[in-house]
């Protein structure tokens, strides 16, 4: 959230955790607030309370707000007073908006634009490597860096015959606790869902964090003696 701002000048409000991150804006005469929909949460409406009862409303035609993560909506204030706003469904939401007579500047913005509260950003998936490529059906040890906390998985085809482009579902293995920095895990061996036999195989790999980013699959060759 956002720290308020001193004096008046025109505001960027991050809407989000059921909130305003500054729940008293005071502006100049002309100058403008834009509100920002960060989340998690984005079911929030900007309505009026005082002085004109839904004159400003973000969902005019709804009971139930609705609005993507990022949407934002901004009001030029050309009228002195103190404006009040609420969510429509829930009333906590809101704040006021005190504007004085004195003329403002609408050209300026102290505020930075709000960040996102979601997380995005796959984790990055690096140096991923086995320390013995040709292993015994115990397996081996694989190696692999994130720069977030995320969980492995990997499919894994068995090669037919001498046609390395033909490849056949073998089974699967995951891997729920991984660390930032690097991580080690047993691979290639007996599991619930992959019984290892002698022949060429492929995994294909990939990391995911706690939001659900995935980064895209590495392909990984192996042999199993």
């Amino acid at each position: 959230m956002l720290p308020a701002a001193a004096g008046a000048a025109n505001r960027r409000i991050a809407i989000g955790h059921y909130q305003w991150s500054d729940k008293a804006i005071s502006l100049d005469l002309g100058e403008h607030v834009t509100w920002y929909w960060v989340g998690p949460d984005t079911q929030h409406s900007v309505t009026e309370t005082s002085p004109a009862p839904g004159a400003i409303d973000t969902d005019p035609n709804s009971n139930i707000p609705h609005h993507d993560l990022g949407y934002k909506f901004q009001i030029d204030f050309n009228q002195p007073g103190t404006y009040t706003f609420h969510c429509k469904l829930h009333p906590s939401v809101g704040g006021t908006v005190n504007v004085s007579a004195a003329p403002g500047d609408p050209n300026t913005e102290p505020d930075p634009v709000p960040r996102s509260n979601i997380d995005v950003r796959p984790p990055h998936l690096s140096e991923v490597a086995l320390r013995h490529p040709a292993m015994g059906r115990r397996g081996t040890t694989l190696r692999y860096g994130t720069d977030e906390p995320a969980s492995l998985d990997a499919e894994i085809y068995r090669v037919a015959g001498n046609r390395k482009h033909h490849l056949s579902f073998a089974g699967y293995r995951t891997w729920q606790s991984g660390n930032v920095g690097y991580n080690r895990v047993h691979f290639g061996g007996a599991s619930k869902h992959f019984q290892p036999k002698p022949g060429a195989y492929v995994a294909f790999l990939r990391a995911s964090d706690a939001s659900r980013n995935e980064t895209k699959r590495q392909r990984l060759s192996f042999t199993i003696r």
